[in-house]
């Protein structure tokens, strides 16, 4: 496949996947901006925060978990599951609901336990179901408009929670680094948008060396939602299989899976380790000997490097790097980056069942 030939990309990309991850930068600015608008709660004597929330909108809410990580005054965890856990409890507890469609089943079912165990409560959804239930009992409701994929939406619940959080004195206004963020994902599109040849494009040359391999992704832990959104990207817009290691914990035991080594599975595979000046002294120098290690194990391996300045550029530099290296890995691989029958059927089952 050329990845230089951006008429084919035309034709396999039927919902034009590419001009969504090109307006990812813009996406972050308008949705941050649309968090100083919305009507604010008075929340009091908050104690607990857990987000409920599950896929893209999850994801997001630990990139933003993940951005306050040092100056987040309460504590805050994502909840991917039914239900709620056992401390989420009277109003002392903010549950924050997630969904880009408001029609999660997960999430829907976690807001119903919210309301059965009196917390404090808030949606942030385009819609659907949740924003229906919550209207009805007067829980507020943070609407954003996106029209596309949920996957192709992630920096609204990013920034409207990030937003939420600093508005509600949780965590320091973080509107310089945002818009540092932005900044620097524009610059870095200069390098790697689908105009760039291959040659001198690194999202391409990286799609090109992930064809017929399966891909790990290495982060260290403030990096651990990038390695996660990579992965997935894989899977939703290459339709192809990936997976994801944290560091410190995978020096702790993937590491050792170099000394049985299988030349010829090994032959398919690449492991792509991420780094960010924001990373620990301590987790980059594991990051670094785990690398040379795979390298001494004739692993392919290779590094790519976040830009910017804050933890914030760190994160969306990376993230908007690996939504061009899916995207053009599902044009090697002719896949229809919106395609998505085979999760459609798997819903289908679910109701049926």
């Amino acid at each position: 496949m050329n990845l230089d030939n951006l008429d084919l990309f035309k034709k396999i990309d039927t919902q034009n996947m590419l001009a969504q991850i090109d307006g990812l930068p813009d996406q972050l600015q308008t949705a941050w901006e649309l968090g100083q608008t919305q009507p604010l709660p008075d929340f009091k004597d908050i104690q607990n925060i857990v987000i409920a929330a599950m896929g893209d909108s999850a994801l997001a809410a630990e990139l933003t978990v993940a951005s306050v990580f040092s100056n987040m005054r309460l504590p805050a965890t994502v909840h991917r599951n039914y239900g709620l856990p056992a401390t989420a409890n009277g109003k002392g507890t903010l549950v924050i609901c997630i969904s880009h469609s408001g029609d999660t089943e997960e999430t829907l079912d976690a807001f119903e336990t919210a309301l059965k165990h009196k917390c404090s409560l808030l949606v942030i959804s385009t819609g659907g179901e949740l924003t229906k239930r919550a209207t009805a009992k007067n829980i507020p409701a943070w609407k954003f408009g996106h029209k596309g994929k949920a996957n192709a939406g992630i920096a609204y619940p990013f920034a409207l929670l990030l937003a939420l959080s600093a508005r509600l004195g949780f965590i320091p206004d973080p509107a310089k680094y945002a818009a540092e963020a932005v900044a620097m994902m524009k610059r870095s599109q200069q390098h790697i948008v689908a105009d760039v040849i291959a040659a001198k494009n690194p999202a391409k040359r990286y799609a090109g060396q992930l064809v017929g391999r399966w891909v790990t992704f290495v982060g260290t832990e403030n990096l651990a939602p990038v390695a996660r959104r990579w992965k997935t990207q894989i899977n939703q817009l290459a339709k192809a299989g990936a997976n994801f290691e944290v560091i410190p914990e995978a020096s702790h035991n993937t590491l050792l899976a170099t000394l049985n080594p299988n030349p010829t599975l090994n032959a398919h595979t690449m492991t792509l380790f991420m780094r960010a000046p924001s990373d620990h002294p301590r987790n980059r120098l594991r990051s670094d000997l785990m690398r040379q290690a795979f390298m001494l194990e004739g692993l392919n391996t290779d590094v790519i490097d976040a830009r910017g300045e804050s933890i914030i550029a760190h994160l969306w530099t990376l993230i908007l790097f690996g939504d061009y290296m899916a995207y053009y890995l599902a044009m090697a691989y002719g896949i229809d980056p919106s395609e998505e029958n085979a999760f459609l059927a798997f819903k289908d089952t679910l109701v049926r069942g």
